[in-house]
């Protein structure tokens, strides 16, 4: 009945008719003529801008219809009065059609503007492999802007010969500044990771790249531009967790309905502001126990603000609604959650990634030994 949008609830598809009924029966009933016109009207143009073109003709042609049925009841069919009513109706039915057309115009350039989004979100942020060894993937993107659908967030899953890495970050910015850094970002950690044993090491290979790419940025960008990540090195057989803090938020550990951020003593600075000489911070290690899932947020996560300005807490929000079933149930119940806390649009970019590590006696069963119990 109506062209696709998320945005709008499904019973707004009815507006028009009910703005059509409801003028026909007020001029129908009222003691003064044609005291529905407005709602004819509105019901012409509300047509236009949310239905098909068939859709809209037919809400204008029983608008026409039914208005000439109401001069004809009352007499004005053949006098001046009769004649500029159904003009008028005519000009309402013409203006709904071409508030359709104008609609639809503008629709498909924007449908053009988000294929273009997504194939260049996916050339830039293409989605990690669902499974790796004993561990098990998903990631979720949600831009601020919702029609642009690319932004400055950014993750990464990576094999490499000294195990698993992981990467999340978040540019400072919006825009295609930011797009272009992350794709600087992306580039340099997937090579780093592949060549550089320690991650401090990829880090400074990484700093070294954006570095290089701000020399040819304007001086504002250059001196105030910057980019929060955090690295994770899941080591060889899944048994623990190597994290370089680079001015990030905590990830999080889940197991069994339990949720605790794993923080850094000393978090770094963030990449790109290296030529201010501080020493990077060395990288601290963590269990990763089977059956647990690593979380990993940017802020658009951690702060969402509910309508009393108060910051959505993972770690709190979180605890007690496990077990979870795998990386994307969490992701599923954090994004809505998040939604529901914040109850409106967002103004900040939201990524997540989460990496499960498969229980013991599940990976037996799955390689193909007997399951427990039999």
């Amino acid at each position: 009945m109506s062209r696709p949008s998320p945005e709008w609830p499904r019973y707004v598809e009815f507006a028009p008719t009910v703005l059509v009924a409801a003028g026909l029966l007020w001029d129908l009933f009222s003691p003064a003529d044609y005291w529905g016109d407005p709602m004819l009207i509105a019901a012409s143009v509300t047509a236009g801008a949310l239905l098909s073109l068939r859709h809209t003709v037919t809400i204008g042609a029983v608008i026409i219809v039914g208005v000439f049925v109401l001069t004809v009841k009352d007499g004005t069919a053949g006098d001046i009065v009769g004649y500029v009513e159904l003009i008028n109706t005519v000009f309402a039915a013409l203006m709904g059609i071409g508030v359709n057309r104008v609609v639809a115009r503008y629709g498909r350039r924007l449908d053009v503007v988000r294929t273009v989004a997504e194939a260049a979100q996916r050339a830039v942020l293409p989605a990690p492999p669902k499974r790796i060894g004993p561990l098990t993937i998903a990631a979720r993107y949600r831009a601020a802007q919702g029609e642009a659908r690319i932004g400055g967030d950014a993750y990464a899953v990576q094999r490499t010969p000294f195990g698993v890495r992981l990467l999340i970050a978040d540019v400072r910015g919006k825009g295609m500044g930011a797009v272009s850094a992350v794709s600087v970002l992306l580039g340099a950690f997937r090579e780093a990771a592949e060549q550089e044993a320690d991650l401090t090491a990829v880090a400074d290979r990484m700093e070294r790249a954006l570095l290089r790419e701000s020399e040819q940025t304007s001086e504002e960008d250059h001196l105030e531009g910057f980019i929060t990540a955090l690295i994770c090195e899941v080591l060889p057989g899944g048994s623990g967790l190597r994290l370089l803090d680079c001015g990030h938020p905590a990830p999080y550990l889940c197991q069994d309905g339990e949720v605790r951020p794993l923080e850094a003593r000393d978090p770094g600075l963030p990449l790109g502001i290296g030529t201010l000489g501080a020493p990077r911070t060395a990288p601290a290690d963590w269990p990763f126990p089977a059956g647990s899932t690593l979380l990993l947020v940017t802020d658009g996560v951690t702060e969402a603000r509910d309508r009393t300005g108060t910051f959505y807490d993972p770690a709190e929000q979180l605890a007690g609604r496990g077990p979870f079933r795998g990386p994307q149930d969490l992701i599923d119940v954090l994004v809505r959650d998040v939604e529901r806390w914040t109850g409106g649009p967002r103004d900040d970019d939201m990524a997540v990634l989460a990496i499960g590590r498969q229980a013991e006696g599940r990976r037996r069963f799955r390689n193909g030994g007997n399951s427990p119990g039999r």
